[in-house]
């Protein structure tokens, strides 16, 4: 059973740094693409970072420069550093795993980003 959990989230002022983890179990995770995406309410899902298996990083414009992924293939793990919150970063973040068809979910972690 795969299983992904994600931690790491809360409220935090403009300005402030949050590390998203998201622990991941019951997959051979060295071969999976990583991908961060966010919710916001009344809003799309939406991609904010995504690693793939060689360690390859790609981002959106709007977190660009704000924001790093990274994985621990030993911890089975993936980071989500985020550095120069702004408000408008509030959302739920959510973690997922692909490797080809197979794709999975974590439950999501709340972000709020307010002074």
């Amino acid at each position: 059973q795969v299983t992904l959990v994600e931690s790491g989230g809360g409220l935090v002022q403009p300005g402030g740094s949050l590390r998203l983890s998201c622990v991941t179990s019951g997959m051979p995770f060295s071969l999976y693409v990583m991908r961060w995406y966010r919710q916001a309410p009344g809003q799309q899902r939406e991609l904010v970072a995504l690693i793939t298996n060689d360690g390859s990083r790609n981002y959106p414009d709007s977190v660009k420069g704000r924001f790093t992924i990274s994985r621990d293939n030993a911890k089975n793990t993936v980071y989500l550093q985020m550095n120069s919150l702004k408000p408008e970063d509030t959302a739920v973040y959510y973690c997922n795993a692909q490797l080809g068809i197979a794709s999975y979910w974590g439950q999501g972690t709340q972000v709020t980003v307010s002074s």
